[in-house]
């Protein structure tokens, strides 16, 4: 079971191919597995929001806990196309994120709200950025349109227009 991360999970009928990684992934070829994607389902009940995949040649639990704690990687080239205002994850991160002329930090990761118990994200709220700010600590930004002037991929910049104090409430001091 892996936490979905894709609005588009019926790419794995056409485009099963996927690479197996570990979360600190560098971006070599030697690291990443390739594996295939023989079946996948969408669980309901309290796994909603997640999915399952089942890997050609892996026919046991034990086979599968191999895999546990990697990431399912897709190759950009093989993304589906996104609409215009929409972005990929892995092009949010190693942006830098400002609050007018402030530079707030570097995305270095997505967070996706979630239920109390961590079994179903929520939709209706915003993703959060996790953001490295110079101080050391770490910033939780909603990436939410209210908030967002201005998105350049390209430049690895996003402009934003934050509420008065909420980098402040959520940067604590680097200990």
């Amino acid at each position: 079971m892996a936490e979905l991360l894709t609005d588009f999970p019926d790419r794995f009928h056409e485009r099963p191919q996927v690479f197996l990684a570990s979360p600190d992934f560098d971006g070599s070829a030697a690291e990443a597995r390739s594996v295939e994607v023989a079946s996948f389902w969408l669980p309901l009940g309290r796994n909603e929001g997640r999915i399952v995949l089942k890997f050609a040649g892996v026919d046991s639990i034990s086979q599968a806990e191999e895999f546990a704690g990697l990431d399912v990687l897709v190759p950009a080239e093989e993304r589906m196309p996104l609409d215009a205002d929409s972005v990929y994850i892995s092009e949010l991160t190693g942006c830098t994120v400002y609050d007018g002329a402030i530079a707030v930090g570097v995305v270095t990761g997505v967070e996706f709200p979630s239920t109390p118990d961590g079994m179903r994200r929520l939709e209706e709220a915003a993703p959060l950025l996790e953001v490295a700010a110079p101080n050391g600590g770490e910033v939780l930004i909603p990436f939410a349109h209210a908030f967002l002037v201005h998105l350049d991929i390209q430049a690895k910049r996003i402009d934003m227009v934050l509420p008065a104090g909420l980098v402040d409430v959520n940067s604590p001091q680097k200990r």
